[in-house]
C-alpha cells in the first residue's frame, strides 16, 4: 500500500524567502516555519499508487468542471481563462501556505527593535509558525491562495490525502465529493480573479491591522512568541492576538476584516450547494454530514487564525451563507453581485446579520 500522502506528479512548490531581519513584514523566519511545517507533517492514509493518481486526475478534472458550473450560479468569470488547479500532498500544501502568508503579511510595519531581538523573535515564530500550519496541513481539503503561484498572482490547491480522508470518514461518494469540494474553492478563486480591487484590499486590510500598534511600541514584538505557542496548542482556534487591540482604529480594521472573511466564505458555501443534485447527486447528505464534522475552512479564515489569532468559527459559515441566501432570493444574484462593486458596498459585520439593512442601503428595498 502506498501513502495518498504522497501525491504522484504534483507541482514543485518554491520556499519563502523573505529575510527575518527585514523592515517590513512580520518578524517571522518563512524558511524555518516552512522546514518546520515539513517536519512535523504526519503522513497520509495508505491508498495504492493506482487509487492515488486517479484521486489526483479525477480532482484535477473536477476543478475545471466545477468552476464552470460556479460561473454559471454566479454570474463571475465569464470571459476569464479557466485555469488549472494544483493538486498536492500536505507537504506541499504546507509549503504553498507558508509562502502565502509570508506574501500577504510583507507590508506590515511593524515597530522598529534591534536586530538581534528581530532574529530572536523570528526564529521562535518560524517554529511557532511551522507548528500551526503542520497541524492545519492533516485537515485543509482546498484553498484558493490569492498570493500564491509562481508570478504571485493565485493558486488553487487540492489537497488529495485530506480529500481522500475526508471522502471515506464521511462515507459519502467519491466522485461527488470531489466535486463539491472544488466547487467552493473555484468559487474562492473568482472571487478574486473576477474582483479586480479584492485581492489588494485584503491584503492592504491585513497590512493595516498587523501596523497599527498602540502603548508600547514593543509589545507585539515581544508578545508574538507567546501568541504563537498559544495558536499551536489550540489547534489555530486562539483569540490570543484580539487582547492586543487596544484602540478603536484597530477594532474598525478588524471588523472589516471579518466581514469579509464571513462574506466570502459563506458565499462559497452558498454556491457548493446552490448548484444542486443535478450535478452533485448527494448534495445534502454530503452538507448534512460534513457541517456536523466540519474543522478549519477556506484561506482567509486560516490565515486569519494562524496569524492574527482571530477564531473563525464555524457560524461565520452559516451567517455568510444566510446573508447571500436572504440577498438572493430578495434581489436575485445580480442584486447580491453589488457586494462585488467596491469596498463600500461590502456588508458591515451589523449588516451580515441583518441583510435587509444592507439591501436598503444599496438597493432602497
Amino acid at each position: 500500500m502506498r501513502s495518498v500522502g504522497r501525491v504522484p506528479h504534483v507541482t514543485d512548490l518554491s520556499q519563502p524567502s523573505p529575510s527575518p531581519t527585514a523592515e517590513r513584514g512580520l518578524p517571522v523566519d518563512w524558511q524555518l516555519a516552512s522546514r518546520t511545517a515539513g517536519r512535523l507533517m504526519q503522513p497520509g492514509p495508505d491508498a495504492t499508487r493506482e487509487e492515488a493518481a486517479e484521486l489526483v486526475r479525477r480532482l484535477r478534472s473536477d476543478a475545471a468542471v466545477a468552476e464552470g458550473h460556479v460561473r454559471e450560479v454566479t454570474g463571475l468569470g465569464h470571459g476569464l481563462p479557466l485555469l488549472p488547479a494544483d493538486v498536492v500532498d500536505r507537504k506541499a500544501w504546507a509549503a504553498a501556505a507558508v509562502s502565502g502568508m509570508a506574501a500577504l503579511t510583507a507590508g506590515a510595519e511593524l515597530p522598529e527593535v534591534s536586530r538581534v531581538t528581530r532574529s530572536v523573535t523570528a526564529r521562535t515564530a518560524g517554529l511557532q509558525v511551522g507548528g500551526v500550519v503542520a497541524y492545519l496541513g492533516g485537515r485543509v481539503l482546498g484553498q484558493y491562495d490569492p498570493f500564491g503561484g509562481p508570478d504571485g498572482e493565485g493558486r488553487l490547491l487540492l489537497v488529495a490525502p485530506n480529500v481522500h480522508a475526508a471522502r471515506t470518514a464521511l462515507d459519502v461518494p467519491s466522485a461527488d465529493f470531489g466535486l463539491w469540494v472544488c466547487l467552493h474553492e473555484a468559487t474562492h478563486r473568482l472571487q478574486f480573479t473576477a474582483v479586480p480591487w479584492l485581492r489588494t484590499y485584503f491584503a492592504d486590510e491585513v497590512s493595516k491591522f498587523l501596523s497599527i500598534a498602540q502603548g508600547d511600541r514593543g509589545a507585539v514584538l515581544d508578545r508574538l512568541p507567546e501568541v504563537l505557542r498559544s495558536l499551536r496548542e489550540s489547534g489555530g482556534d486562539s483569540l490570543a492576538i484580539v487582547e492586543l487591540l487596544q484602540g478603536p482604529e484597530q477594532r474598525e480594521v478588524l471588523d472589516r476584516l471579518l466581514a469579509l472573511t464571513t462574506l466570502l466564505e459563506g458565499h462559497a458555501d452558498h454556491v457548493m450547494d446552490a448548484v444542486g443534485p443535478d450535478v452533485v447527486p448527494t448534495v445534502a447528505t454530503i452538507r448534512n454530514r460534513f457541517t456536523a464534522r466540519r474543522r478549519g475552512g477556506g484561506l482567509v479564515d486560516r490565515l486569519l487564525r494562524a496569524l492574527l489569532g482571530v477564531e473563525a468559527k464555524v457560524r461565520q459559515y452559516a451567517v455568510g451563507s444566510a446573508f447571500t441566501r436572504h440577498v438572493v432570493l430578495a434581489a436575485g444574484m445580480e442584486g447580491f453581485n453589488r457586494v462585488w462593486e467596491s469596498p463600500e458596498t461590502l456588508p458591515t459585520r451589523a449588516e451580515l446579520a441583518a441583510p435587509g439593512d444592507w439591501l436598503r442601503r444599496i438597493h432602497d428595498l
